[in-house]
């Protein structure tokens, strides 16, 4: 009787043994970046290209840029990240920067690189390049256009009571306006909203 109980509960303990080196084994593949997927409530790349798609869609249809066809020049001054999260905005504007230049309606001025392109220009006045090569100082095209915005967020629980499961709705909200730089004006604004349920058990890994 010992021996079939300890033979019993010694298959038991193999079962286990397997199931937890089969289920903890590590497993990776690769997906497309225009795939969407959620794994919680939270913002995701799912989310960036989303918002990124619907507001370059309606910043090149609308005013100032839909009847100008001589490619005005922008400087982002980037997306203020009002969220509780740590969310590295400059991902959103740099898409947007790339999606607009594809677009072939505007120009931007390199902000970022803007010491560099300054160490560049000492560089060839500095005695080692060619008069004839440099390039002339005072030349750099000033931006028309100043593009800036707010990312926003809202998290809400459900009330405390005996369930199961437990729900979050997250909201999300990226507004961008685009500013004259020589009247101040707002000549365009938009926002990208997103609204997202999780439910999650109480017990589980």
């Amino acid at each position: 009787m010992k021996k079939t109980l300890s033979m019993f509960f010694f298959g038991i303990f193999a079962m286990t043994a397997v199931f937890t080196l089969f289920g903890c084994s590590a497993t990776t593949r690769s997906i497309s970046p225009d795939e969407v997927m959620h794994y919680d409530e939270g913002y995701d790349f799912s989310d960036k290209n989303a918002i990124v798609k619907d507001l370059v869609s309606s910043l090149i249809a609308k005013p100032p840029l839909v009847a100008r066809y001589d490619r005005p020049v922008i400087i982002v001054y980037g997306v203020a990240n009002r969220t509780s999260e740590h969310i590295d905005t400059s991902g959103i504007t740099d898409a947007i920067r790339q999606e607009i230049l594809a677009s072939g309606k505007a120009r931007f001025v390199n902000r970022v690189q803007r010491s560099n392109i300054e160490k560049e220009l000492a560089y060839q006045y500095g005695g080692n390049v060619s008069a004839e090569t440099r390039m002339l100082k005072a030349r750099q095209v000033g931006a028309e256009f100043m593009l800036s915005g707010t990312l926003r967020s809202i998290k809400k629980k459900q009330p405390k009571q005996f369930r199961l499961k437990k729900k979050v709705l997250m909201y999300y909200s990226l507004t961008l306006e685009l500013s004259n730089l020589q009247t101040g004006l707002i000549e365009w604004t938009d926002s990208a909203e997103i609204v997202r349920e999780a439910s999650k058990p109480f017990i589980g890994w």
